[in-house]
C-alpha cells in the first residue's frame, strides 16, 4: 500500500514551536545537568536532578505537556519544535547495534526532564541493555531489520504491548534528519481510526483472541527472563475511547474473526495515519495507550550524518511495576 502523504507539511503537524527565548531557557536547564559530575543518565541520582530541573523549563512547555498528560487529544501525539539538541557539539550519528546514551548531554537531558514531567522514565533490560535514553539510528547490515536499527518501512505498533507493564508514553527527540528528508514517523490514533471499524470488528478486537510476542528489538540472552505471553485483546477499556495493544509484526490473531478484525484495524490505521517528517529539535510525545506508530522507508548513507532520534519511555505509575524493578529502580528486569 502506498505511503500516506496527507498532513506531511511542517505546519500541519507541529503543535507548538518554541520561540528562541524559551529554547534558550531549555538549553540552560539541560546544560546544568551536564556538569561532568554525577552525569550518568541511568543513575537514580541524575534522574532525580532531572526531575527537579523539570520545574526550570519554560512555563509554556510545561503547560503544553501537562495538558497532553491529562488528555492526549484526537491524534494521541504532541509535537513541539525548537528544543535544543546542541547540534554544533553532536558527534557522528552512531552506527553500531544497540547504541544508547549513557552520559549526560543536552538532548538526553531534555528527554529526561520531559519524561519526568509526564511521569517517570522507564526501560527494559532486554531492550537496548536497559538504557533510559536510546538511539534510534540506521545500522549497516540491518537495513531490513524490523525495528529501530532498520531503514525499511516499519509497520504500526504500540511499544511493548506483550509486556505486563508497557510504557504509557514514548518520547522522541530528533537530533538529525535523514539526508533526503524522506524518513517519516507515521502515527495513527484510535480516536481517528475507530469510526472506520465495523461494529463486528470492534467487538472482536475487545476479545482476548490475539497473541502479541516480544519484538525483534528485545534481546534473547538466557539471563533475561521474559514475562509469560498470554492471549489479550487488541482494544480494552472504554468502548468509546479504548486503549490499544498491538504490533502488526508480532500480533497473531487466534480465530478467524480475530484475523478479519485485525486486518480491518490495520486498514483503519492506514486511513487515518499522519506522517511526521521531523527536523532537529522536534520533540514528539506519543500516547502509547491510544496511538500506534511506524516509519516510512529511507536510504541511509552511513557517513556520520544519518537520521538520529533519541527515545525514552515513560510510565505514569512507576509503582505498578514494582515487582519487575529491583531496588525500586527505573529498569524492568523481567
Amino acid at each position: 500500500m502506498p505511503e500516506t502523504t496527507a498532513h506531511t507539511t511542517r505546519s500541519a503537524f507541529v503543535d507548538r514551536e518554541l520561540d528562541p527565548a524559551d529554547g534558550a531557557a531549555c538549553e540552560r536547564a539541560a546544560r546544568a545537568l551536564c556538569t561532568g559530575t554525577d552525569d550518568q543518565v541511568d543513575s537514580p541520582e541524575w534522574v532525580a536532578r532531572a526531575r527537579d530541573a523539570w520545574e526550570d523549563l519554560p512555563a509554556l512547555l510545561r503547560r503544553e505537556i501537562r495538558r497532553f498528560r491529562r488528555h492526549s487529544g484526537p491524534h494521541g501525539t504532541l509535537v513541539i519544535g525548537g528544543l535544543p539538541v546542541d547540534q554544533a557539539a553532536l558527534p557522528p550519528t552512531p552506527a553500531i547495534p544497540g547504541s544508547v546514551q549513557r552520559r549526560a548531554a543536552v538532548p538526553a537531558a531534555v528527554l529526561t526532564m520531559v519524561a519526568c514531567g509526564l511521569g517517570e522514565p522507564l526501560a527494559y533490560l532486554a531492550e537496548k541493555s536497559g538504557a533510559l535514553v536510546q538511539d534510534v539510528v540506521p545500522v549497516p547490515g540491518q537495513e531490513t531489520f524490523h525495528g529501530n536499527a532498520g531503514s525499511v518501512r516499519l509497520s504500526f505498533h504500540t511499544e511493548n504491548g506483550f509486556h505486563p507493564h508497557p510504557p504509557d508514553y514514548v518520547v522522541f527527540l530528533c537530533l538529525r534528519a535523514d539526508h533526503d528528508r524522506r524518513a517519516g514517523m507515521r502515527v495513527a490514533g484510535i480516536r481517528q481510526a475507530l469510526p472506520h471499524l465495523t461494529p463486528e470488528s470492534r467487538q472482536a478486537l475487545f476479545t482476548p483472541e490475539f497473541l502479541t510476542t516480544p519484538p525483534p528489538s528485545f534481546a534473547s540472552e538466557a539471563d533475561v527472563s521474559r514475562p509469560d505471553v498470554e492471549p489479550r485483546p487488541v482494544l480494552s477499556g472504554a468502548v468509546e475511547d479504548p486503549d490499544i495493544r498491538m504490533a502488526q509484526l508480532v500480533t497473531t490473531p487466534l480465530t478467524p474473526r480475530a484475523a478479519t478484525a485485525l486486518a480491518e484495524f490495520g486498514r483503519a490505521c492506514e486511513a487515518s495515519a499522519r506522517t511526521l517528517r521531523l527536523t532537529p529539535g522536534d520533540l514528539v510525545i506519543i500516547d502509547n495507550r491510544v496511538t500506534v506508530h511506524g516509519r516510512t522507508a529511507f536510504h541511509p548513507r552511513y557517513d556520520g550524518a544519518d537520521r538520529w532520534l533519541q527515545r525514552t519511555y515513560v510510565t505514569t505509575d512507576l509503582r505498578r511495576s514494582r515487582d519487575h524493578r529491583p531496588h525500586d529502580g527505573h529498569i524492568l528486569t523481567r
